[in-house]
């Protein structure tokens, strides 16, 4: 990344974090000008476009470019994993976990974590169970080994029902 697009990237970043959302995209969106392969721009106008747009075909479309030019970047695997659950597109979500989990740098936890939801709310409370328990095995910190732990907790009071 050229001089140029790091200073757009720090830019756009920075109004994300003050929920300046409409100069975010405008940075983003000159940051493809420059470099129409840029990962970053395309993950996160992904997010601008699913989280504060609701538009899902441009958030999906913006995810994939971002895996297609950069497929050992992480946070695009999560961020379109979280949008196939939103729509219940549970072969396309698998087989994206499937790739996501080989990542090298990608949250292992946080992969497991989506196979558990998809399975939760397709209702196979035993196949959840067992995916939030590789979560958990794979937990860094207290807290989120905790989250898990209730998580599961959850799905055997499902089964109940």
């Amino acid at each position: 990344m050229n001089t140029r697009l790091e200073d757009l990237c720090l830019e756009a970043d920075a109004s994300i974090r003050n929920s300046a959302y409409l100069e975010a995209k405008q940075l983003y969106e000159q940051m493809l000008m420059d470099d129409p392969t840029s990962h970053h721009a395309h993950n996160c106008l992904g997010w601008l476009y699913k989280s504060q747009l609701d538009d899902y075909e441009k958030a999906e479309k913006h995810y994939r470019a971002a895996i297609k030019y950069a497929p050992s970047y992480p946070h695009p695997y999560i961020n379109l994993s979280i949008l196939l659950t939103d729509m219940e597109r549970w072969i396309e979500l698998e087989l994206l976990l499937d790739t996501a989990k080989e990542v090298a740098a990608i949250d292992k936890c946080t992969v497991q974590v989506r196979f558990a939801i998809m399975y939760e709310l397709r209702q196979d409370f035993y196949k959840a169970m067992d995916h939030f328990k590789n979560a958990a095995k794979l937990a860094l910190n207290d807290e989120r080994f905790e989250g898990i732990r209730k998580d599961i907790e959850r799905c055997k009071l499902k089964l109940e029902l």
